[in-house]
């Protein structure tokens, strides 16, 4: 029943084209030759909730059966009323973090309570990778369309370590690398929303990151012709060693998704954000919560095996 509900909601033909090596192709393309570029409007009413049900189903499936995974706190998302999910970034280009925490979020407030991840530009430069990106909520990493998501009441999700946190080295994976951005903070502090601390555990185990190549980054000047400032190689099914920047088929590691209290500062004027004293001052507030949090599932875990005391669900 699932394989058919997922089949009519993706075609074949489309699911032949996001395979492995199609979609490496793809981003070579986009990235090494500047291909696809697409400016388009942001379309809020292109979300398909059946898509959006399959999708979770599908990420329901793999959570319970191969990532043996759980969820934390989801009582601390919001019932009602815009918010800020703000994450840490694990695993690549492979997002199962972001599945598995929409899927957390659906089984508690339901598919009406809408989340829109924020995407990379990649993901809206390739037409085939828009279309789902749209139908699934996604919305182009920008102030001006999270902020029109928040009118209307929605939860968008952001990862603002990028690619510094979700390509950092396998030795650093319980660490919060959010880096310098403080965008997301200042987003917040504007839109007057509480933003809502998630990490995941065990997403950064289903490939292995050996080095996020800064330095070759800059050599290569990638920043400016790549939009990125990492370089990073891993080690991934099927490829070996090889550059992290490649689809890949994730390692069976035991998941755990947590949500932590949401974050607010009521006390602060309607101009804060503009300061970077304050806002500086409140992205190290939520780091440090996160780091808190992500300390918390990950003290007592095994590598790929998961906490010593067992699989207990605390949401």
């Amino acid at each position: 029943m699932l394989l058919a509900r997922a089949r009519a909601q993706m075609p074949v033909s489309d699911l032949l084209r996001l395979t492995l090596p199609h979609r490496a192709a793809r981003m070579l393309g986009a990235y090494l030759l500047h291909v696809n570029r697409y400016e388009v409007a942001e379309d809020l009413d292109a979300r398909d909730e059946q898509l959006v049900a399959v999708t979770l189903d599908v990420a329901r499936w793999f959570g319970r059966h191969y990532f043996r995974s759980r969820v934390v706190g989801a009582e601390h998302v919001p019932a009602h009323g815009a918010a800020l999910l703000v994450g840490n970034h694990n695993g690549g280009f492979l997002t199962t973090d972001t599945y598995l925490t929409m899927a957390a979020i659906a089984d508690r407030h339901g598919l009406a309570r809408v989340v829109r991840p924020l995407a990379h530009d990649f993901v809206f430069d390739d037409p085939l990778l828009r279309r789902y990106a749209q139908r699934f909520g996604a919305i182009r990493a920008g102030h001006d369309v999270a902020q029109r998501a928040f009118a209307r009441g929605d939860l968008v999700l952001v990862y603002p370590g990028g690619d510094l946190d979700t390509f950092r080295p396998f030795s650093r994976r319980n660490q919060i690398e959010l880096g310098p951005r403080m965008g997301f903070v200042r987003l917040a502090l504007h839109a007057r929303v509480p933003i809502v601390p998630v990490v995941s555990a065990g997403t950064h185990e289903q490939l292995i990151i050996l080095a996020r190549g800064d330095r070759l980054a800059r050599l290569l000047r990638l920043h400016r012709w790549a939009r990125t400032e990492v370089c990073p190689i891993a080690l991934s099914l099927p490829w070996g060693i090889s550059s992290a920047f490649l689809p890949y088929v994730p390692l069976p590691a035991q998941t755990t998704v947590a949500f932590g209290p949401p974050l607010a500062w009521p006390e602060l004027p309607s101009n804060a954000g503009d300061d970077d004293t304050t806002v500086r001052r409140c992205r190290d507030e939520v780091r440090d919560a996160m780091q808190r949090l992500l300390d918390s599932i990950t003290h007592d875990r095994r590598p790929w095996l998961g906490p010593r005391g067992g699989m207990v669900d605390a949401s």
